[in-house]
């Protein structure tokens, strides 16, 4: 007689939460945790450090040029896929092995941008913030692999659902803890304070063990062999699929908008007088109360309407998002409307976070998981952060705050149109990797 096994404390969740409480998606949200908190470090808490010591905007968004590293990993990604660490890999695994490398790298150099000071002088800022973001950048090859690896395939839309909660807490979390320490404390002390949040990632590591799907590569070549095989292997295996360079070109264009305008809301907030306690609470905590419900939202529409039509919502969504801050602009200090244009922003990411990085991650091969992920999560960004680095400071000085924003909505639109047309010709499907 076959013995019955006794019901988990799971079976007793609804159902529609069940599959959140599983160990994988678990397991991706303490490695969303570690991946959110250096890109906080160098993104809005850096612009607001800056601000406060009184650097002028021009090179204040030229900073944001550091985020390129992360635009640029699938250079360096495919020595994660196929460099095992001496001693470190087979003691515990290559996945795992990179993992705590890289999340001890990232704490490092988020202490040594801490204790640099701008006041002093901008060439050891300016060196500690392109650590961090080549640190933070390696970091997210490494998690997004060990993420997509550690997920069965159908769990693909909760698992980045859990990526999205945990990157946003991390980073929200990181961002309110510098703000309120350095209140009171000083930058360094919250700089530093905040390399805690690299341990969730090396915690969930630890408990999961190296990925079972993890497909390791053959190093049977050498030479120009090798490098070919490394790099040009991955991407030639994603474009001569059916609609690969259309579904590329998707990637490219979708996000310009969006992350323009995300890139410079902490001048908006300086320039409007918000002070460091409200942007902690309306933009950092408001902001991800809101973010987290958009995720959730997402997780239901993923489930209920389908990969396709998900991805369609979070794209209107998301360009919409960007008039709330032209209406903010327009306003100046409201704090309502702060509160509501955060809110309506956070929400369309989070229902974009779920849909648009599933997509991504079904778009992997598992045999060049941290390459082609690296490659396209990089491309959906790149031209964004670009123009952000090189033209947003003059942009918002030459049109105004109303003015860039609405700009902004505009350049959101080229994504939705790509991926309409997509849908018509059937390329959506058609991009995805035939299983190994």
């Amino acid at each position: 007689m076959t013995e019955v096994s006794p019901p988990s404390w799971r079976d007793s969740l609804p159902a529609a939460i069940r599959p959140y409480s599983e160990p994988g998606p678990l397991g991706a949200l303490a490695l969303g945790i570690s991946s959110g908190f250096p890109f906080a470090m160098i993104a809005s808490t850096l612009t607001t450090r800056l601000a406060e010591a009184g650097i002028e905007k021009k090179a204040i968004t030229a900073f944001t040029l550091a985020f390129l590293f992360y635009n640029f990993k699938f250079l360096w990604a495919p020595l994660v896929d196929r460099v095992r660490l001496p001693l470190l890999a087979n003691a515990i695994g290559q996945r795992r092995a990179w993992l705590l490398v890289s999340g001890l790298g990232v704490m490092g150099t988020v202490a040594w941008l801490g204790l640099a000071d701008p006041a002093a002088g901008l060439g050891p800022v300016v060196a500690a913030t392109l650590a961090v973001a080549f640190a933070g950048a390696t970091y997210d090859i490494v998690i997004d692999a060990f993420r997509i690896e550690s997920l069965a395939p159908e769990q693909l839309g909760v698992g980045s659902g859990m990526s999205q909660y945990g990157w946003r807490i991390g980073s929200s979390a990181a961002g309110a803890t510098v703000l309120l320490i350095a209140a009171g404390q000083g930058w360094s002390l919250a700089y530093v304070t905040a390399t805690l949040f690299a341990l969730p990632a090396l915690l969930a590591g630890w408990l999961l063990g190296e990925p079972v799907r993890h497909k390791a590569a053959a190093t049977t070549v050498r030479g120009l062999a090798a490098v070919r095989e490394a790099v040009i292997a991955p991407l030639a295996d994603f474009l001569k699929r059916d609609g690969g360079w259309l579904a590329l070109f998707f990637i490219l264009f979708h996000k310009i908008g969006d992350t323009i305008a995300n890139l410079t809301l902490r001048l908006l907030f300086n320039d409007l007088g918000f002070s460091k306690e409200e942007v902690a609470f309306y933009d950092v905590q408001l902001g991800l109360v809101a973010l987290l419900v958009g995720v959730f939202i997402g997780g239901v529409l993923y489930s209920r309407l389908g990969m396709k039509r998900a991805v369609l919502i979070s794209l209107v969504l998301m360009a919409v998002s960007n008039l709330s801050f032209a209406g903010l602009a327009a306003m100046g200090h409201n704090n309502l409307v702060m509160a509501a244009a955060v809110c309506f922003e956070n929400f369309s990411s989070g229902i974009g976070g779920v849909a648009v990085v599933a997509y991504l991650s079904a778009l992997c091969n598992l045999r060049f998981t941290a390459t082609q992920f690296a490659l396209l999560s990089a491309a959906a960004s790149i031209v964004g952060r670009f123009i952000s680095g090189t033209t947003a400071g003059a942009l918002i000085e030459a049109l105004g705050y109303v003015d860039f924003y609405l700009l902004t909505t505009v350049l959101a639109l080229p994504g939705v149109l790509i991926f309409l047309y997509m849908l018509r010709a059937g390329l959506v499907d058609d991009a995805l990797p035939q299983p190994v």
